[in-house]
Protein backbone atom coordinates (compact mmCIF):
# COMPACT_ATOMS: atom_id res chain seq x y z
CA UNK A 1 0.00 0.00 0.00
CA UNK A 2 1.43 3.13 -0.81
CA UNK A 3 2.60 5.19 2.25
CA UNK A 4 0.57 8.14 3.00
CA UNK A 5 3.23 10.66 2.81
CA UNK A 6 3.91 10.00 -1.05
CA UNK A 7 1.77 11.80 -3.46
CA UNK A 8 1.45 10.66 -7.08
CA UNK A 9 0.77 13.77 -9.62
CA UNK A 10 -2.01 13.61 -12.62
CA UNK A 11 -3.97 10.16 -12.54
CA UNK A 12 -2.00 8.74 -9.10
CA UNK A 13 0.29 6.39 -11.58
CA UNK A 14 3.86 5.98 -11.10
CA UNK A 15 6.54 6.78 -13.85
CA UNK A 16 7.15 4.51 -16.17
CA UNK A 17 11.40 4.83 -15.80
CA UNK A 18 12.33 5.14 -11.69
CA UNK A 19 12.00 8.41 -10.70
CA UNK A 20 14.24 10.43 -8.14
CA UNK A 21 13.59 11.88 -4.86
CA UNK A 22 14.81 15.03 -4.45
CA UNK A 23 15.41 16.76 -1.54
CA UNK A 24 15.60 20.45 -3.54
CA UNK A 25 14.17 23.06 -6.07
CA UNK A 26 13.41 24.02 -9.25
CA UNK A 27 16.95 24.32 -11.02
CA UNK A 28 17.36 20.60 -10.01
CA UNK A 29 13.62 19.57 -11.45
CA UNK A 30 14.23 21.22 -14.36
CA UNK A 31 17.67 19.53 -15.14
CA UNK A 32 16.27 16.36 -14.93
CA UNK A 33 13.10 17.31 -16.85
CA UNK A 34 15.61 18.00 -19.98
CA UNK A 35 16.79 14.70 -19.39
CA UNK A 36 12.92 13.15 -19.20
CA UNK A 37 13.92 11.87 -15.64
CA UNK A 38 10.81 12.05 -13.28
CA UNK A 39 11.24 14.02 -10.18
CA UNK A 40 9.29 13.33 -6.76
CA UNK A 41 9.93 16.45 -4.37
CA UNK A 42 10.23 15.79 -0.90
CA UNK A 43 9.84 19.08 1.22
CA UNK A 44 8.29 20.45 4.52
CA UNK A 45 6.36 22.86 2.47
CA UNK A 46 3.32 21.92 1.11
CA UNK A 47 3.06 23.97 -2.33
CA UNK A 48 6.28 25.60 -3.13
CA UNK A 49 7.22 26.90 -6.78
CA UNK A 50 9.28 23.62 -7.71
CA UNK A 51 6.18 21.22 -6.99
CA UNK A 52 3.88 23.02 -9.77
CA UNK A 53 6.88 22.08 -12.36
CA UNK A 54 5.93 19.97 -15.41
CA UNK A 55 8.35 17.70 -14.53
CA UNK A 56 7.09 16.98 -10.49
CA UNK A 57 5.56 14.21 -10.73
CA UNK A 58 5.17 13.81 -7.40
CA UNK A 59 5.52 14.64 -3.54
CA UNK A 60 7.15 13.46 -0.37
CA UNK A 61 5.10 15.34 2.58
CA UNK A 62 7.96 15.77 5.18
CA UNK A 63 6.76 16.50 8.57
CA UNK A 64 7.28 19.92 9.86
CA UNK A 65 8.81 20.55 13.21
CA UNK A 66 9.06 17.24 14.14
CA UNK A 67 12.70 17.08 13.96
CA UNK A 68 15.80 14.73 11.53
CA UNK A 69 13.97 11.75 12.70
CA UNK A 70 10.66 12.04 11.85
CA UNK A 71 12.04 13.53 8.20
CA UNK A 72 14.58 10.35 7.62
CA UNK A 73 11.14 7.96 8.32
CA UNK A 74 9.05 9.41 5.94
CA UNK A 75 11.68 9.14 3.53
CA UNK A 76 12.61 5.80 4.44
CA UNK A 77 8.55 4.58 3.83
CA UNK A 78 8.32 6.36 0.50
CA UNK A 79 11.89 5.04 -0.46
CA UNK A 80 10.87 1.49 0.52
CA UNK A 81 7.33 1.86 -1.46
CA UNK A 82 9.41 2.80 -4.52
CA UNK A 83 12.24 0.78 -4.60
CA UNK A 84 9.49 -2.70 -3.79
CA UNK A 85 7.87 -1.30 -6.93
CA UNK A 86 10.77 -0.52 -9.16
CA UNK A 87 12.71 -3.59 -8.06
CA UNK A 88 15.60 -1.64 -6.88
CA UNK A 89 16.37 1.50 -4.78
CA UNK A 90 15.53 4.72 -6.36
CA UNK A 91 18.19 7.26 -6.76
CA UNK A 92 17.86 10.84 -3.29
CA UNK A 93 19.00 13.88 -4.72
CA UNK A 94 19.58 17.17 -2.28
CA UNK A 95 20.26 20.32 -2.72
CA UNK A 96 21.80 22.25 -0.04
CA UNK A 97 24.04 21.58 3.22
CA UNK A 98 21.36 20.87 5.50
CA UNK A 99 19.79 18.19 3.25
CA UNK A 100 23.21 16.82 2.58
CA UNK A 101 24.07 16.56 6.22
CA UNK A 102 20.75 14.87 7.16
CA UNK A 103 21.43 12.37 4.10
CA UNK A 104 25.13 11.47 5.21
CA UNK A 105 24.22 11.87 8.80
CA UNK A 106 20.68 8.93 8.42
CA UNK A 107 23.19 7.52 5.54
CA UNK A 108 22.69 3.70 6.80
CA UNK A 109 19.11 3.85 7.31
CA UNK A 110 18.69 5.49 3.72
CA UNK A 111 20.71 3.46 2.14
CA UNK A 112 18.81 0.01 2.15
CA UNK A 113 16.00 2.16 0.22
CA UNK A 114 17.62 4.58 -2.16
CA UNK A 115 20.58 4.39 -4.38
CA UNK A 116 23.24 6.78 -3.31
CA UNK A 117 26.70 7.43 -3.38
CA UNK A 118 28.45 9.21 -0.41
CA UNK A 119 31.77 10.68 0.50
CA UNK A 120 34.09 8.35 3.04
CA UNK A 121 32.25 9.87 6.49
CA UNK A 122 35.69 11.79 7.67
CA UNK A 123 35.94 13.08 3.82
CA UNK A 124 32.30 13.85 4.10
CA UNK A 125 32.02 15.69 7.55
CA UNK A 126 35.18 18.02 6.63
CA UNK A 127 33.71 18.85 3.26
CA UNK A 128 30.50 20.66 5.25
CA UNK A 129 33.28 22.29 8.36
CA UNK A 130 35.16 25.14 6.87
CA UNK A 131 37.49 24.79 9.26
CA UNK A 132 38.07 20.74 9.28
CA UNK A 133 38.25 21.48 4.99
CA UNK A 134 40.87 24.41 5.56
CA UNK A 135 43.25 21.65 7.73
CA UNK A 136 42.03 18.81 5.50
CA UNK A 137 43.38 20.71 2.32
CA UNK A 138 46.74 22.27 3.66
CA UNK A 139 47.06 18.03 4.29
CA UNK A 140 46.50 17.31 0.64
CA UNK A 141 48.82 19.97 -0.39
CA UNK A 142 45.37 21.98 -1.91
CA UNK A 143 45.92 25.60 -2.95
CA UNK A 144 43.75 27.06 -0.33
CA UNK A 145 44.24 30.45 0.91
CA UNK A 146 46.57 31.38 3.92
CA UNK A 147 44.46 30.41 7.29
CA UNK A 148 44.62 32.92 10.19
CA UNK A 149 44.04 32.19 13.85
CA UNK A 150 41.92 34.60 16.00
CA UNK A 151 44.62 34.49 18.83
CA UNK A 152 47.17 36.58 15.50
CA UNK A 153 44.38 38.04 13.75
CA UNK A 154 45.32 41.80 14.72
CA UNK A 155 48.74 41.56 13.45
CA UNK A 156 47.44 40.62 9.66
CA UNK A 157 47.78 44.13 7.84
CA UNK A 158 46.31 42.57 4.33
CA UNK A 159 42.65 42.35 4.22
CA UNK A 160 40.86 39.43 5.68
CA UNK A 161 37.75 37.26 4.84
CA UNK A 162 35.60 35.93 7.49
CA UNK A 163 33.67 33.01 6.55
CA UNK A 164 30.65 30.61 9.13
CA UNK A 165 32.23 27.43 9.78
CA UNK A 166 29.16 25.90 8.75
CA UNK A 167 25.78 26.58 6.82
CA UNK A 168 24.19 24.29 8.40
CA UNK A 169 20.80 25.97 9.73
CA UNK A 170 22.38 29.06 7.38
CA UNK A 171 19.00 31.06 6.64
CA UNK A 172 17.69 31.97 10.05
CA UNK A 173 21.61 32.16 11.87
CA UNK A 174 23.50 34.57 13.71
CA UNK A 175 26.20 34.93 11.33
CA UNK A 176 24.06 35.47 8.33
CA UNK A 177 21.23 37.97 9.96
CA UNK A 178 23.71 40.31 12.20
CA UNK A 179 27.72 39.77 10.57
CA UNK A 180 26.37 39.84 7.25
CA UNK A 181 23.23 41.67 7.55
CA UNK A 182 21.06 38.89 5.79
CA UNK A 183 22.74 38.83 2.25
CA UNK A 184 26.12 37.16 1.23
CA UNK A 185 28.03 34.29 2.57
CA UNK A 186 31.43 35.90 4.25
CA UNK A 187 32.40 39.20 4.65
CA UNK A 188 35.71 41.26 3.87
CA UNK A 189 37.55 42.94 6.02
CA UNK A 190 40.45 45.27 4.91
CA UNK A 191 42.91 44.39 7.56
CA UNK A 192 43.30 41.73 10.60
CA UNK A 193 42.78 44.61 13.30
CA UNK A 194 39.04 45.58 11.96
CA UNK A 195 37.95 41.99 12.26
CA UNK A 196 39.22 41.28 15.38
CA UNK A 197 37.94 44.84 16.61
CA UNK A 198 34.28 44.30 15.10
CA UNK A 199 32.02 43.58 17.99
CA UNK A 200 29.76 41.30 16.26
CA UNK A 201 33.29 39.06 14.62
CA UNK A 202 34.05 39.10 18.53
CA UNK A 203 30.71 37.87 19.73
CA UNK A 204 30.39 34.99 17.17
CA UNK A 205 33.83 34.39 17.18
CA UNK A 206 33.56 30.53 17.67
CA UNK A 207 31.48 30.15 14.63
CA UNK A 208 33.86 31.72 11.91
CA UNK A 209 37.23 31.14 9.99
CA UNK A 210 39.16 33.75 9.16
CA UNK A 211 41.35 33.34 5.78
CA UNK A 212 43.76 35.89 3.62
CA UNK A 213 41.45 37.64 1.18
CA UNK A 214 42.22 36.69 -2.37
CA UNK A 215 41.68 40.12 -4.10
CA UNK A 216 39.52 40.38 -7.58
CA UNK A 217 35.66 40.94 -8.62
CA UNK A 218 33.00 38.83 -9.16
CA UNK A 219 34.53 37.85 -13.02
CA UNK A 220 37.54 36.05 -10.40
CA UNK A 221 35.18 32.92 -9.12
CA UNK A 222 35.58 30.35 -11.08
CA UNK A 223 34.18 27.03 -10.41
CA UNK A 224 34.48 23.21 -11.66
CA UNK A 225 31.69 20.84 -11.48
CA UNK A 226 31.66 17.41 -12.09
CA UNK A 227 30.64 13.83 -11.48
CA UNK A 228 33.09 11.19 -10.20
CA UNK A 229 32.49 7.49 -9.73
CA UNK A 230 34.56 4.79 -6.88
CA UNK A 231 38.22 5.24 -8.24
CA UNK A 232 38.83 8.58 -9.07
CA UNK A 233 37.23 8.35 -12.90
CA UNK A 234 35.51 11.54 -13.87
CA UNK A 235 32.29 10.64 -15.43
CA UNK A 236 32.11 14.61 -16.62
CA UNK A 237 32.74 18.07 -15.81
CA UNK A 238 32.33 21.71 -16.53
CA UNK A 239 33.99 24.97 -15.38
CA UNK A 240 31.92 28.12 -14.18
CA UNK A 241 32.26 31.64 -14.30
CA UNK A 242 30.46 34.53 -12.50
CA UNK A 243 29.63 36.90 -14.04
CA UNK A 244 28.11 39.01 -10.69
CA UNK A 245 26.88 38.02 -7.22
CA UNK A 246 24.99 40.09 -4.67
CA UNK A 247 26.63 41.22 -2.28
CA UNK A 248 29.19 42.15 -4.92
CA UNK A 249 32.44 39.34 -3.99
CA UNK A 250 30.90 37.57 -1.30
CA UNK A 251 27.28 37.14 -2.30
CA UNK A 252 25.01 34.61 -3.60
CA UNK A 253 24.78 34.19 -7.50
CA UNK A 254 22.72 36.50 -9.85
CA UNK A 255 24.46 35.89 -13.01
CA UNK A 256 25.97 33.09 -14.51
CA UNK A 257 28.02 31.70 -17.60
CA UNK A 258 29.99 28.32 -18.49
CA UNK A 259 33.79 28.34 -19.58
CA UNK A 260 36.80 27.15 -20.27
CA UNK A 261 39.75 27.02 -19.07
CA UNK A 262 41.92 23.77 -19.20
CA UNK A 263 44.35 25.19 -16.24
CA UNK A 264 41.53 24.84 -14.11
CA UNK A 265 39.99 21.32 -15.32
CA UNK A 266 43.30 19.81 -14.68
CA UNK A 267 43.80 21.50 -10.94
CA UNK A 268 40.28 19.59 -10.48
CA UNK A 269 40.61 16.41 -11.98
CA UNK A 270 43.75 16.44 -9.27
CA UNK A 271 41.98 17.65 -6.41
CA UNK A 272 39.38 14.33 -7.47
CA UNK A 273 41.93 11.94 -7.19
CA UNK A 274 44.02 13.51 -4.21
CA UNK A 275 40.82 13.76 -2.01
CA UNK A 276 39.16 10.45 -3.51
CA UNK A 277 36.19 12.55 -3.86
CA UNK A 278 32.66 10.19 -5.52
CA UNK A 279 29.69 11.51 -6.56
CA UNK A 280 28.54 15.01 -7.42
CA UNK A 281 30.45 18.20 -6.92
CA UNK A 282 31.74 21.84 -6.65
CA UNK A 283 34.92 23.02 -6.32
CA UNK A 284 34.92 26.89 -5.60
CA UNK A 285 38.01 29.07 -7.10
CA UNK A 286 39.38 32.64 -7.10
CA UNK A 287 42.07 33.60 -9.60
CA UNK A 288 44.26 35.56 -8.06
CA UNK A 289 45.34 38.94 -10.26
CA UNK A 290 48.40 39.25 -8.52
CA UNK A 291 49.75 36.13 -9.97
CA UNK A 292 46.89 34.37 -12.16
CA UNK A 293 46.61 31.34 -9.61
CA UNK A 294 43.51 29.35 -9.01
CA UNK A 295 42.53 28.96 -5.02
CA UNK A 296 40.11 26.64 -3.83
CA UNK A 297 37.75 28.11 -1.72
CA UNK A 298 35.57 25.34 -0.98
CA UNK A 299 33.59 22.16 -2.16
CA UNK A 300 30.22 21.16 -1.90
CA UNK A 301 29.11 17.62 -2.59
CA UNK A 302 25.65 18.17 -3.30
CA UNK A 303 23.47 19.30 -6.13
CA UNK A 304 23.04 23.12 -7.45
CA UNK A 305 21.84 25.50 -9.30
CA UNK A 306 24.71 25.23 -11.89
CA UNK A 307 23.07 22.24 -12.97
CA UNK A 308 20.28 23.69 -14.86
CA UNK A 309 22.67 26.17 -16.50
CA UNK A 310 25.34 23.06 -17.63
CA UNK A 311 22.35 20.72 -18.43
CA UNK A 312 20.85 23.38 -20.98
CA UNK A 313 24.67 23.68 -22.52
CA UNK A 314 24.96 20.21 -23.26
CA UNK A 315 26.49 18.59 -19.80
CA UNK A 316 23.57 17.51 -17.37
CA UNK A 317 25.50 16.04 -14.60
CA UNK A 318 21.97 14.92 -12.42
CA UNK A 319 21.37 12.89 -15.83
CA UNK A 320 24.82 11.58 -15.55
CA UNK A 321 24.48 10.48 -11.60
CA UNK A 322 20.96 9.14 -12.09
CA UNK A 323 22.13 7.25 -15.45
CA UNK A 324 25.11 5.83 -13.13
CA UNK A 325 23.06 4.78 -9.76
CA UNK A 326 19.98 3.21 -11.64
CA UNK A 327 21.61 1.60 -14.98
CA UNK A 328 25.41 1.48 -14.19
CA UNK A 329 26.08 3.18 -17.23
CA UNK A 330 28.53 5.63 -18.07
CA UNK A 331 28.11 8.96 -20.66
CA UNK A 332 29.76 9.61 -23.71
CA UNK A 333 32.75 12.05 -23.31
CA UNK A 334 31.04 15.74 -23.74
CA UNK A 335 32.11 19.33 -23.38
CA UNK A 336 29.37 22.24 -22.42
CA UNK A 337 28.73 25.05 -24.80
CA UNK A 338 29.04 28.30 -23.62
CA UNK A 339 25.80 29.48 -25.42
CA UNK A 340 23.57 29.66 -22.55
CA UNK A 341 23.71 32.26 -18.87
CA UNK A 342 21.70 31.98 -15.97
CA UNK A 343 20.28 35.04 -14.52
CA UNK A 344 18.55 35.30 -11.11
CA UNK A 345 16.52 38.99 -12.33
CA UNK A 346 15.70 39.61 -8.00
CA UNK A 347 19.44 39.54 -7.46
CA UNK A 348 21.09 40.94 -10.46
CA UNK A 349 18.99 43.80 -10.19
CA UNK A 350 19.98 44.35 -6.41
CA UNK A 351 23.95 43.95 -8.11
CA UNK A 352 23.47 46.37 -10.96
CA UNK A 353 21.94 48.90 -8.04
CA UNK A 354 25.24 48.12 -5.60
CA UNK A 355 28.01 48.41 -8.58
CA UNK A 356 25.97 51.76 -10.48
CA UNK A 357 26.38 53.36 -6.20
CA UNK A 358 30.31 52.62 -6.64
CA UNK A 359 30.14 54.01 -9.93
CA UNK A 360 31.19 50.11 -11.91
CA UNK A 361 28.27 49.66 -13.68
CA UNK A 362 25.66 51.88 -15.39
CA UNK A 363 22.26 50.87 -16.53
CA UNK A 364 22.91 51.00 -20.20
CA UNK A 365 26.20 48.67 -19.44
CA UNK A 366 23.99 46.23 -17.27
CA UNK A 367 21.43 46.15 -19.66
CA UNK A 368 23.67 45.27 -22.87
CA UNK A 369 25.37 42.01 -20.24
CA UNK A 370 21.83 41.00 -20.55
CA UNK A 371 21.11 40.97 -24.19
CA UNK A 372 24.17 39.33 -25.16
CA UNK A 373 23.42 35.46 -24.12
CA UNK A 374 20.12 33.62 -24.53
CA UNK A 375 19.57 32.55 -20.87
CA UNK A 376 17.84 30.29 -18.30
CA UNK A 377 16.66 31.82 -15.33
CA UNK A 378 16.10 31.26 -11.54
CA UNK A 379 12.12 30.76 -11.69
CA UNK A 380 10.89 31.84 -14.91
CA UNK A 381 10.77 29.56 -17.57
CA UNK A 382 8.43 30.20 -21.38
CA UNK A 383 8.09 25.94 -21.19
CA UNK A 384 7.81 25.94 -17.36
CA UNK A 385 5.69 28.92 -16.21
CA UNK A 386 3.85 27.26 -13.55
CA UNK A 387 6.50 27.49 -11.14
CA UNK A 388 6.73 31.05 -11.72
CA UNK A 389 2.90 31.82 -11.28
CA UNK A 390 2.96 30.15 -8.08
CA UNK A 391 5.87 32.41 -6.70
CA UNK A 392 4.33 35.39 -7.49
CA UNK A 393 0.95 34.38 -6.56
CA UNK A 394 2.44 33.13 -2.95
CA UNK A 395 4.16 36.81 -2.86
CA UNK A 396 1.34 38.94 -3.90
CA UNK A 397 -0.80 36.69 -1.04
CA UNK A 398 1.61 37.22 1.34
CA UNK A 399 1.94 41.17 0.97
CA UNK A 400 -2.20 41.47 0.63
CA UNK A 401 -2.17 39.62 4.15
CA UNK A 402 0.39 42.25 5.69
CA UNK A 403 -1.42 45.20 4.34
CA UNK A 404 -4.84 43.81 5.45
CA UNK A 405 -3.10 43.15 9.36
CA UNK A 406 -1.36 46.52 9.17
CA UNK A 407 -4.66 48.67 8.33
CA UNK A 408 -6.85 46.14 10.69
CA UNK A 409 -4.17 46.93 13.75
Amino acid sequence: MRPSVLELGGAGLLPVEPPVVLLGGLDIVRALGFARVPAIIASLERRTPAMASRYCTGTVALPPGAGREAMVDALVRAGRWLAAQYGAPVPLFYDNDDRLALVQDHRDALARHFALLLNEPTLADALLDKARFQALAESRGLPVPRRLAWETLAEEPEPVLVKPKTRLGWEHSAVREQLFGGAGKARVFDCGRSAYDDGLVRQLAAQLTFQEYVPGDDSAIWSFHGFAAPGGELLASFVGRKIRTYPALTGDSAYLRLAREPELERLGRDIVARLGLVGVFKMDFKRSPANGRFYLLEINTRFNLWHYLGAKNGVNLPRVAYDYLVHGRRPRPAQAGLVYRWLSFSYDRLACRELAAAGKLGALRWLWSLVQAPKVYAIFSWTDPAPFVRYWRGRLGRRLRRLWHSTAS
